[in-house]
């Protein structure tokens, strides 16, 4: 069991605070002075909800509700009692825990069901502000992974109903803020990857039974010196593979086999770049290649990436939102070659702009089937878009933020 920095050793100090959004505050020093170092290992780190006052600063998320009597469904606003900003929540696989990180260095785990939520847990532990959290696959438990802005990523586990205890924490995993964290398809294992703004990508790979429940190992990807800022896995898929056929003396036939793809993982950084890393079957090393195009590409930051559920096979479909307020489409592969997605590194990847926006863009989701995405932008809304037969994309629903958002904050 090993983490870059020491197991247990404080978080290196931060030189900037520059990887949150653009209108989260300076992390002050003598926050981080108070706080109590936190004591990791397999202890209990759960804090059951309380009740607290009302505060200016009370945080409200949106999430989807039970279909109404008419057919249609409503938003549920969940109370978050967070005391400062809201930076992500995440929905577990079954769609009933809602997970919610702040600035106010906790994350707040609740139960929901149809158009209720009742609140579960408080986790504790980083010593600054939680930029971003994942769920792992219910094949390996209920597992939640947070990244944070003191350079950890802690991976918490539901024991019993409300009862969390810490699993594992890197502690000083990156030189700098972690900004996003995912974990992998669960067919390539307990695989978590986080993205820093230390221009590096870890990859956090848990050894399996045979080695140990504890034993997890880390890999080192340089991305970009500018920082990363977003992480995605590309979905578990299977490519054709043609190999010589016919024995001695027999005419020889091409034959198509079927072969898992290699884990890919697509970054998005500071300067202005996609990256698309691949870990090669033969030697286990990840190699890089870079998603771009002379037909458009991103002026500014790129805040976040995600890629799209498999739907058509051998295709690739990535999208990627940034500070110059565009949302680009890359899509690569997807013909009648046998080979399409076994060489989809040396195909050429097709970008089209899905919408420019008024104010920059945070965050991009698709949906479980592929074919809607939803984009979090500056203006305080969430947009649905679907893209039409003819390729056009379309805006098909807008969910606004009725609490005023971040304009009223």
């Amino acid at each position: 069991m090993y983490a870059q920095g020491g197991y247990g050793q404080a978080p290196p100090q931060q030189q900037q605070y520059n990887a949150g959004y653009q209108q989260q505050q300076q992390y002050a020093p003598q926050q981080q002075q108070q706080q109590q170092q936190p004591q990791y290992g397999q202890q209990q780190m759960t804090e059951q909800p309380q009740q607290a006052q009302q505060t200016q600063q009370q945080q409200e998320v949106v999430t989807q509700a039970a279909p109404t009597d008419q057919g249609k469904p409503q938003p549920i606003y969940v109370d978050t009692q967070h005391d400062d900003m809201v930076h992500d929540a995440q929905l577990d696989y079954y769609g009933t825990k809602l997970a919610t990180s702040s600035s106010d260095r906790t994350v707040k785990i609740y139960d929901v069901s149809g158009n209720s939520y009742a609140p579960n847990a408080t986790l504790t532990g980083h010593s600054g502000p939680i930029y971003q959290l994942s769920w792992s696959h219910p094949k390996y438990g209920t597992l939640l992974a947070s990244a944070s802005f003191d350079g950890s990523v802690l991976i918490h586990r539901e024991a019993r109903q409300g009862e969390w205890i810490l699993v594992k924490a890197f502690v000083g995993l990156h030189e700098s803020s972690v900004n996003s964290v995912q974990f992998a398809p669960h067919e390539y294992g307990l695989v978590c990857a986080a993205g820093s703004s230390d221009g590096r990508v870890s990859v956090l790979t848990h050894g399996g039974e045979s080695n140990g429940d504890d034993e997890w190992t880390v890999e080192y990807l340089n991305d970009t010196p500018l920082g990363v800022n977003a992480v995605s896995w590309a979905p578990y898929g299977v490519g054709k593979e043609t190999t010589g056929g016919g024995g001695e003396g027999e005419e020889e036939e091409d034959d198509e086999q079927c072969q898992p793809l290699p884990p890919r993982l697509v970054t998005g950084g500071s300067d202005n770049g996609i990256r698309m890393w691949t870990k090669n079957p033969s030697t286990g090393i990840w190699e890089q290649s870079v998603v771009e195009s002379g037909d458009a590409q991103h002026k500014d930051w790129v805040r976040d990436v995600a890629c799209a559920p498999s739907i058509v096979p051998g295709m690739s479909v990535i999208a990627s939102c940034s500070e110059d307020k565009t949302v680009i489409i890359w899509k690569q592969g997807g013909d009648d070659d046998a080979t399409a997605a076994a060489a989809d590194d040396e195909k050429k990847w097709s970008p089209k702009v899905l919408n420019t926006f008024e104010d920059p863009v945070w965050r991009v989701s698709w949906s479980i089937t592929g074919n809607i995405l939803a984009v979090s932008s500056g203006d305080a809304n969430v947009t649905l878009w679907k893209e039409e037969l003819d390729g056009v994309w379309s805006l098909v629903n807008q969910v606004e933020d009725t609490t005023g958002g971040a304009q009223g904050e």
